[in-house]
């Protein structure tokens, strides 16, 4: 797996529950680690692990550009969230989390519900994402959705000038909930917009119900539109897809859309494709945990994700001030407000 910087790995594994989990932390130099809980049946467990280390990397990136403080965590059961999860095992994860003693606040994740967040939530305070019933900020896949939609026009701003989604043409891949939401903000503003889905019938129905354009869902990233936006799974932006894409941005919400960094960076510059870092624009579903955690109202969360369309655009004038990748500007943004801050607590 090669060298890590992370502060910790936990492990649980409870035989007579069937919990096998992980919890990785990488820095928590602004504050407590947050991360998803992600439930997927990982091959192995060194395949789990390598999950968990990208995924807090990335939030700890993600938190630092976004002006919050918190670190970066992720969590990992290993398991089919269709078959294998019960109460009981999302009970006995919330007892691991609270033997972290509040170094790391769970949320969901792919394979996890805000159900799961109250099961948990009977054994630990350690969680974020709740629902508005317990007092939490709801549906997190909105703001998610929201957060990626200021990327768009800030990418959108620096081609053309001027902001308006109206006649862009966008693909969207993957219409599940954040996806969905996606679509809806961007017809709202009259976009073309293109969507895919690995589930055909899911595909149609939203196509249907916005009025969007449906399209093949392996060859989405092909399509000649001024956006890519890529909602679903990793890893779609490769060196085996750039040289066959045609769009002029990729901004999306999936997590780790580049399968190789350095190649894929490479090749975007190359190909002349404005990339917008995941860890940039979709921040809005952590923006709107730590605004629970804080207690913010709905102004200043609204206020805290309009701000990725500033911070989008202070990424891109750096990346051209410097004559880097925009995902290199990013990460030196958000590792310099780290280092900042280390200097501060000394």
């Amino acid at each position: 797996m090669g060298k890590s910087s992370h502060q910790n790995l936990f492990f649980c594994h409870d035989k007579v529950i069937g919990l096998q989990s992980i919890v990785a932390i990488h820095d928590t130099t602004l504050g407590p680690a947050i991360g998803g809980v992600r439930m997927l049946p990982y091959e192995s467990i060194s395949e789990a692990i390598e999950d968990a280390l990208r995924l807090s990397e990335a939030i700890t990136h993600k938190a630092a550009l976004a002006g919050l403080n918190l670190g970066g965590g992720s969590a990992i059961i290993v398991g089919n969230n269709r078959t294998d999860k019960t109460e009981v095992l999302m009970r006995r994860f919330g007892q691991f989390i609270q033997g972290l003693n509040g170094n790391f606040i769970a949320s969901t994740d792919i394979g996890t519900t805000p159900k799961d967040l109250e099961y948990m939530l009977s054994e630990t305070g350690y969680v974020a994402g709740l629902p508005s019933s317990l007092n939490g900020g709801g549906d997190t896949t909105l703001f998610a959705a929201r957060g990626v939609f200021y990327g768009i026009k800030a990418a959108i701003k620096e081609l053309y000038g001027d902001d308006s989604l109206a006649g862009r043409k966008i693909a969207v891949q993957g219409v599940g909930s954040v996806g969905e939401q996606l679509v809806a903000m961007l017809r709202a503003e009259n976009a073309r917009v293109y969507v895919s889905d690995m589930t055909e019938e899911r595909k149609m129905k939203v196509a249907a119900k916005y009025k969007a354009e449906p399209i093949n869902y392996s060859s989405s990233f092909e399509l000649d539109v001024d956006v890519y936006a890529p909602c679903a799974l990793g890893g779609t932006v490769n060196p085996e897809t750039i040289p066959r894409m045609r769009c002029k941005i990729i901004a999306g919400s999936a997590n780790n859309q580049l399968r190789d960094e350095k190649e894929s960076n490479a090749l975007l510059k190359q190909h002349d494709i404005l990339y917008t870092p995941d860890f940039l624009i979709n921040s809005g579903a952590l923006i709107s945990c730590f605004s629970e955690l804080e207690g913010y109202g709905s102004d200043r969360t609204e206020s805290l994700i309009k701000n990725i369309y500033n911070a989008t655009r202070h990424v891109i004038q750096k990346s051209k001030e410097d004559n880097i990748t925009t995902y290199q500007a990013a990460k030196q943004i958000a590792e310099k407000r780290i280092f900042d801050i280390k200097l501060l607590k000394r």
